[in-house]
């Protein structure tokens, strides 16, 4: 966590995200995230805390670059310190061999009423989305003055064009303006946006290679669909790594100091949608397309997503979709840990304004690694389900006001409300300004009919797996 005592040498320490946008492909540059991520996977890498610091001040050059793939090297073969109290395994036997079993009474629509909840899994996976979109990578704090400023706080609504007014450039109140560029109120469309992208992506993988798809298909169709610029974080090193021959695993570890942010955790609906009523099934194609680029905790965010969107099928029960969730990962993992945490403040009467202050007092958003690691996003996912009586516009509305990663935790909380609700209980007013039509980056794939994907879901689901 960003305070802990061990980050002696404070936000020096934090990865940034300007950094990356900058020097994205250099691994010298993210030196700092590497730390921590070495030290919260439990790695005894303190006594090389200098020798961090010392590579990552050096000048840009080839020399720097080399030695912080000979740092790699060293602290990839560390020991875990004695202290460290979670068993994380990043391979799928090792995952379900830590798995706590959980019970639930639920039964699988069919039929029409099947179909209406996948149709308000995709439009409510949307709309999440742009909800968030306008303000991501803007910080709590801004979020709740620019939203009061404008009349939409707390949340109700998407955000406008109209609520953006010249005088507020004019000052250049605030830093995330320069973000704001479609709004519902500007276009016919939804616009692109890695969230959807990468939904779109799992359906074109599933249409090309079947239910039983492998990581390396995986990875064909990312080569072949869209370009590196079109990833982010631990996909944009792992689509670097593909094309110079590393192959899953190895593709998720090296040079990755992302391997734990929430990039995966943003790809799993899909396999949710296809597998109504089979969470294991589901986070376990969720593991397939994860390990491409992510370990440990960033694996299981993909897996505890798609388990509980596959769980929101069958039951209104809250609590069941989460739990049904947590059960597809490791019992002894951080995030089972700090999600069952959370649970437990609201179990023990926590109101929704001490739950997310809870989750502000772990993680600070205005740091590059809380802001998007797995853990914290999945904690305000989990909230936000938990605080709003089933209610879809009050669930995503409370996932982006918080901050952190508004549009990715925006589209995961639509996306398994609008799979339990349906389409009926997600709204016009969020699916009116949609008008069916999704704008994607992916090669051939420029503007897509929310109808013929929602065609093509319901396909999928009928599909046997056969091995080959």
């Amino acid at each position: 966590m960003a305070n802990d005592k061990h980050y002696e040498y404070g936000t020096v320490m934090n990865p940034s995200m300007e950094n990356l946008k900058k020097y994205g492909n250099s691994y010298a540059e993210q030196l700092f995230g590497e730390y921590r991520q070495c030290y919260d996977e439990g790695l005894d890498v303190e006594p090389y805390q200098k020798v961090f610091v010392a590579i990552r001040r050096m000048p840009t050059c080839r020399e720097r670059e080399e030695m912080a793939t000979l740092l790699q090297n060293i602290i990839h073969r560390l020991p875990t310190r004695e202290d460290y109290a979670y068993n994380e395994p990043s391979d799928l036997e090792g995952i379900r061999d830590l798995r706590k079993p959980y019970s639930y009474e639920g039964k699988t629509a069919e039929g029409e009423d099947l179909k209406e909840k996948i149709r308000g899994a995709w439009y409510g996976r949307i709309a999440g989305c742009w909800l968030g979109k306008p303000i991501e990578g803007a910080k709590y704090a801004e979020i709740t003055e620019f939203l009061k400023e404008t009349g939409n706080y707390p949340m109700k609504r998407y955000i406008l064009a109209a609520d953006v007014k010249d005088e507020m450039n004019e000052r250049y109140k605030y830093n995330f303006r320069r973000r704001l560029k479609m709004y519902p109120d500007m276009t016919d469309a939804m616009p692109a946006d890695d969230d959807t992208n990468y939904t779109v992506m799992a359906q074109e993988v599933i249409k090309k290679y079947g239910r039983a798809f492998t990581p390396d298909d995986m990875v064909e169709r990312w080569l072949a669909l869209q370009p590196k610029t079109a990833y982010w974080t631990a996909e944009q090193v792992a689509f670097i790594n593909f094309v110079n021959g590393y192959q899953p695993p190895i593709s998720a570890m090296y040079k990755n100091p992302y391997r734990e942010w929430i990039g995966a955790q943003i790809r799993g609906d899909y396999f949710g949608y296809i597998n109504p009523g089979n969470p294991e099934l589901a986070a376990e194609m969720a593991w397939r397309d994860a390990c491409i680029s992510h370990t440990k905790n960033g694996i299981y965010g993909e897996m505890f997503v798609a388990a509980m969107i596959a769980i929101a099928a069958t039951t209104d029960n809250i609590k069941d979709i989460i739990y049904g969730g947590l059960a597809q990962i490791p019992a002894t993992s951080r995030l089972y840990e700090a999600i069952t945490k959370l649970i437990e403040k609201y179990d023990g009467g926590a109101d929704t304004d001490e739950m997310f202050a809870y989750i502000h007092s772990l993680y600070n958003d205005e740091d590059g690694f809380d802001w998007c690691h797995t853990i914290s996003n999945a904690l305000v996912v989990v909230a936000s389900l938990l605080c709003c009586d089933g209610d879809f516009g009050k669930s995503i509305c409370l996932s982006v006001q918080t901050g952190f990663d508004t549009d990715c935790n925006g589209a995961t909380v639509g996306s398994i409300m609008g799979m339990r609700n349906g389409i009926a209980g997600v709204g016009e007013e969020w699916t009116a300004p949609i008008n069916g039509r999704l704008c994607t980056n992916l090669c051939g794939f420029d503007v897509v009919k929310v109808d013929e994907l929602i065609e093509t879901t319901m396909e999928h689901m009928k599909d046997e797996i056969t091995e080959e």
